[in-house]
């Protein structure tokens, strides 16, 4: 079954494919299986072989169990969802395993039924997840929310370590201070609405039949939220700088799409620069010129060292709306309004750009837009070599 094959119908049968390393339970859970609208297809002993069976018999649903040697279920299933994505997966687990209930949703697990839970219940769960359902054993289901909201209060107090680290960078630059300004909102924000989901979900405020959307919400936000966090981190270690090659900074860069290609002089790009913040800056130049740029388009980095160092990331895209360009740098703008092409974005990665640059003594600028294409210009300080 494809990720985009629709919902089997009652007449079709469901393919299965069993994966617990416990031969016992296996060949027990199969032969429950068997039957009616629902065909055990194989059994897998482990990850490897449960990974094989998948690109080999392309079942519609795995049942899978968390605890494994070699490779746990979790692993399993994150790379069973890359394989195929369409794919069904069932966490089966016992009691004393409910912890990794979170880590298996965040997988990509459809639902998590515990392993004494009776035959009707795992049939149950099998045609809900085909159906594009969820199950989650009522006794799980408490676990989850615990761990989420456990999970979201370590993220309140990290954002509040984040905010009492603005404080002594505040003093440093003023660029700093305009950016660190922003931390405390950006995270305090989705955190709170994240933490409202989940409160409700504890009082059991919310009907049954939107659990699985809330959880599934919920996940996807906690995901974004680290994300956001870890861009924040990079930019504030700024202040920890080396003697590096800005051109071996744009071919590592490079390596990560094949779209890009590097301009450089043969001569060294040598400055003293934050590696991570560097990166970065590159990293956010560089992903909204592919973004915007059309399918097989080429996004290029020009260094030229001649003078100031100056790197210059070309894309190929239809360029920026006039009207959009005095709201580009900043940090809340979102880009599906700048450019005609659609782009899933948080709207501040030109604005975090251009600010780490300024951190560092240095600027990024648009350089020229249209409808060939964009040039964004990132101007590195003079180094006192």
């Amino acid at each position: 079954m494809s990720a985009t094959a629709a919902p089997l119908g009652a007449a079709d049968r469901i393919r299965v494919l069993v994966v617990d390393d416990n031969e016992g339970f296996r060949e027990s859970l199969a032969f429950l299986l068997s039957g009616e609208d629902l065909d055990v297809i194989g059994q897998a002993r482990s990850g490897p072989e449960a990974i094989e069976m998948v690109a080999r018999l392309a079942p519609d649903v795995a049942l899978m169990d968390v605890r494994m040697p070699e490779m746990d279920g979790i692993e399993t299933t994150r790379r069973l969802k890359e394989l195929q994505p369409g794919i069904c997966v069932i966490a089966l687990s016992s009691m004393d395993e409910q912890r990794a209930v979170r880590d298996m949703l965040v997988a990509g697990a459809t639902g998590y039924v515990l392993k004494d839970s009776d035959a009707d219940a795992i049939v149950t769960a099998v045609r809900e997840a085909v159906s594009g359902g969820a199950l989650l054993s009522p006794e799980v289901t408490p676990v989850v929310i615990d761990e989420l909201n456990d999970a979201l209060e370590r993220e309140r107090r990290r954002a509040r370590q984040l905010e009492m680290a603005q404080e002594a960078l505040l003093e440093r630059a003023a660029h700093r201070q305009q950016l660190l300004g922003r931390v405390g909102h950006e995270l305090r924000t989705p955190i709170t609405v994240i933490l409202g989901i989940t409160q409700t979900l504890q009082r059991g405020q919310l009907p049954p039949d939107e659990l699985d959307e809330a959880l599934r919400t919920l996940v996807e936000r906690a995901e974004g939220l680290a994300a956001l966090v870890k861009r924040f981190e990079a930019v504030m270690e700024q202040g920890l700088t080396e003697w590096l090659n800005v051109t071996e900074l744009a071919r590592e860069i490079a390596e990560r799409d094949p779209r890009i290609r590097i301009e450089a002089d043969d001569a060294a790009a040598m400055t003293t620069l934050n590696r991570a913040a560097g990166l970065r800056i590159l990293e956010e130049l560089v992903d909204n010129a592919l973004a915007f740029s059309p399918e097989g388009g080429v996004v290029t980095i020009r260094v030229t060292s001649d003078g100031p160092i100056e790197v210059r990331v070309i894309d190929e895209g239809p360029g920026i709306d006039p009207e959009a360009l005095a709201r580009i740098f900043e940090p809340l703008e979102q880009a599906e309004q700048l450019h005609t092409r659609t782009h899933q974005g948080i709207g501040i990665g030109l604005s975090l750009a251009r600010l780490s640059a300024h951190s560092m003594g240095g600027d990024v600028m648009l350089e020229q837009t249209g409808p060939d294409g964009s040039t964004f210009v990132w101007t590195l300080a003079p180094s006192a070599s």
